[in-house]
């Protein structure tokens, strides 16, 4: 366990929670490599049926900690890179919980869990374009698979907030519970699936990702530049520095 990721595993399910409250559980290096590690693993323990995301103190994740942004990144896969991989090429059955909000990467990261159960007043935002950014997490061709190309419009080049009524209406969300009911249906969900024949669950998911799996990682690769040179750029700067003034 790390300080960041809260991890229990009861009856066949993994549930990891992001635990930064004090930063609106913004994932920040540390937390993106433990959650990584810990999705990844999970494919080798006979004992792990189901993996459960959510956060802590009834809040998803504020996205990206903005203040890595602000310093030189190594070539190669970003930490976030590292898990959203992790996340797309895992067998078993990833089921996200989310309360409160969920933003930037914290939306994009939806579109690689198979299930997700969301509060209907929870907010979600996917802000690059106002912070200078371009899409990430595969969301340059995801989004508009799942939701079509007309809502993804909206919520990637604008940047529109929408709520967890409307991501499931949109169908990228599983379904809408009440507020606080997030959690409890994830796992109710994760406990059926953990009973479940494993080794026909995780080929079946393996079948079903066979063809969309190298088209993911291509656009991941096919963003990574373009967003690194983003990140660079003067528009990206200024928007940093005003959040932080703010």
């Amino acid at each position: 366990m790390t300080q960041t990721v809260l991890v229990d595993k009861c009856d066949g399910v993994l549930t990891l929670t992001i635990n930064r409250p004090e930063r609106r559980n913004a994932l920040d290096i540390a937390t993106y490599l433990a959650l990584a590690s810990y999705v990844s693993n999970a494919s080798d323990d006979k004992e792990v049926r189901a993996i459960i995301l959510t956060g802590a103190n009834n809040y998803f994740t504020a996205g990206n900690d903005l203040k890595d942004f602000q310093t030189p990144r190594a070539p190669g896969d970003s930490a976030g890179l590292t898990f959203l991989r992790a996340l797309v090429d895992c067998d078993l059955p990833i089921i996200a919980a989310v309360e409160g909000s969920a933003i930037g990467i914290g939306v994009t990261m939806l579109q690689h869990c198979d299930f997700v159960y969301v509060a209907d007043n929870a907010n979600f935002r996917i802000p690059f374009v106002p912070l200078g950014l371009c899409p990430e997490g595969a969301s340059s061709i995801r989004m508009a698979q799942i939701v079509g190309p007309r809502r993804a419009s909206e919520w990637l080049l604008r940047g529109r907030a929408f709520t967890g009524l409307e991501a499931f209406e949109s169908g990228f969300a599983t379904r809408a519970t009440q507020p606080g009911q997030a959690l409890s249906e994830a796992q109710a969900v994760a406990r059926e699936l953990a009973a479940l024949p494993p080794e026909a669950l995780q080929l079946s998911k393996r079948m079903m990702k066979h063809t969309s799996r190298p088209a993911i990682h291509e656009a991941f690769d096919y963003e990574l530049g373009l967003f690194t040179m983003r990140l660079k750029s003067t528009e990206a700067q200024t928007a940093f520095a005003n959040f932080f003034r703010k």
